[in-house]
This record gives structure tokens, C-alpha cells and sequence, in this order.
């Protein structure tokens, strides 16, 4: 059994394992059993009763949350031409082609997200397995595989969030920071459930959301009720 510190077990003596919460009340309690010195993120997971072997259950998407995630992303542009004064005019923190592409072969990820014009995804595609698993691949679904790099670069810096379903049925998600107020937290919960409900495949049978649990780095889960969020 994974043993806990003294700060975690009595943050969740706070959480009652047995019952399910609010929306309301499971951000007050993220926040309330916020145990990190830091300024800790508040992530949501969603378990979904999809199979991600068909293509319409692979569930991901983009989106901008109303508060923003807290963090500030770095954004690498990949193009070419008069796309990259136009990154650079945007805010993107590193803008480059194929000398870019290089340094992330050599081990480089000082960045949070990839922004790429469609004619740089032939080279980029080589870096699959590179970027497959750090999660950072462009996506046209993200909108990070675009020709407006502006507006690329300007939703992530806004607090643009992607989610997508892992291996486990699970899409992981961060909504704010503790030092967010309720209402923030209780505002980006709900456009995000929003959107996750309005992804439902019109094919699935049964019950969409498995369960759903809102946490602070490091503290307890707190879960929220799946069938009344539904509704």
C-alpha cells in the first residue's frame, strides 16, 4: 500500500471517499486540500465508457477555458517563410523550421506546445515517435496544425487546454490553479464538461461518463456524481 504524508492524510480526512460532491463543493474542497508549497494546478479526470478503437470514440478536442489554465505556455512555431515573422508578431517564444526540428531530435523540449503550418508536417511527422508520447505532436482537431498561426498562438497564450483519452479510457485536464477563486474553477469545470459532453459518440449506448474526480497536485481526489452531471 502507497504510504502518504501526515499533510495528505489529514487533507483527506476532509474528503469523504463514501459520496459524491457538487461541482460546487469539489472545487472548494480542491482548494481547501491543497497540500503543495507551491501554487498547485487543479486537474479534472474524466473516465469514459468509450472504446478508443473506434474512430468516432477516440474523444479530443481544444479549447479555450473563460480563466485560462494559470500557466503560462511556451510556444514553438514550426514554419517557414512569412509565417515566421508572422509567429513572432504573435508572441510564439521559439519560431524556426527545420533547424528547430533538428534540436528536438537532439533531445530539445523547452517548450509546451508545437504550432505547425501544413507544409512542415512531412518533416515533422519524422519526429512522430519523439513527439507521440510527450504528447506534443500538432493536431489539426487541436487547431495546432494551421495557417493562422495567430490565432494559434494567441488561444494558447489565452489558456487554450487540449484534451484527449489515454489508454485507460481517462481524459486528464488542468482547470485553474488553487489560488483560483471558486467561481473561476466552477466556470472553467463546466465549459470544459461542456464540451466533453457535446463529444459524446452518437453510437455509445449506456452510460457516457464513467466517473469524474477534480483534484489538486499532489491532494486527494474529490469525486463528483457522473449521472447528475449528465443530466
Amino acid at each position: 500500500m502507497a504510504k502518504f504524508g501526515k499533510k495528505y492524510v489529514e487533507a483527506a480526512k476532509k474528503v469523504d471517499r463514501t459520496k459524491t460532491y457538487s461541482v460546487a463543493e469539489a472545487v472548494k474542497l480542491a482548494k481547501e486540500t491543497n497540500i503543495a508549497k507551491f501554487d498547485a494546478s487543479v486537474e479534472v479526470s474524466f473516465k469514459l465508457n468509450v472504446d478508443p478503437r473506434h474512430a468516432d470514440q477516440q474523444i479530443r478536442g481544444a479549447m479555450v477555458l473563460p480563466h485560462g489554465t494559470g500557466k503560462t505556455q511556451k510556444v514553438c512555431v514550426i514554419t517557414q517563410g512569412p509565417k515566421e515573422q508572422e509567429a513572432k508578431d504573435a508572441g510564439a517564444d521559439f519560431v524556426g523550421g527545420k533547424e528547430l526540428l533538428e534540436d528536438i531530435q537532439k533531445g530539445w523540449f523547452d517548450f509546451d506546445v508545437i504550432v505547425a503550418t501544413p507544409n512542415m508536417m512531412g518533416e515533422l511527422g519524422k519526429l512522430g515517435r519523439l513527439l507521440g508520447p510527450k504528447g506534443l505532436m500538432p493536431n489539426p482537431k487541436a487547431g495546432t496544425v494551421t495557417m493562422d498561426v495567430t490565432k494559434a498562438v494567441n488561444d494558447i497564450k489565452a489558456g487554450k487546454i487540449e484534451y484527449r483519452l489515454d489508454k485507460s479510457n481517462i481524459i486528464h485536464v488542468p482547470i485553474g490553479k488553487a489560488s483560483f477563486t471558486e467561481e473561476q474553477l466552477s466556470d472553467n469545470f463546466q465549459t470544459l464538461m461542456g464540451a466533453i459532453t457535446k463529444a459524446r459518440p452518437s453510437t455509445l449506448k449506456g452510460q457516457y461518463l464513467k466517473s469524474v474526480t477534480i483534484a489538486p497536485t499532489m491532494g486527494p481526489g474529490v469525486k463528483l456524481n457522473p449521472i447528475k452531471l449528465a443530466q
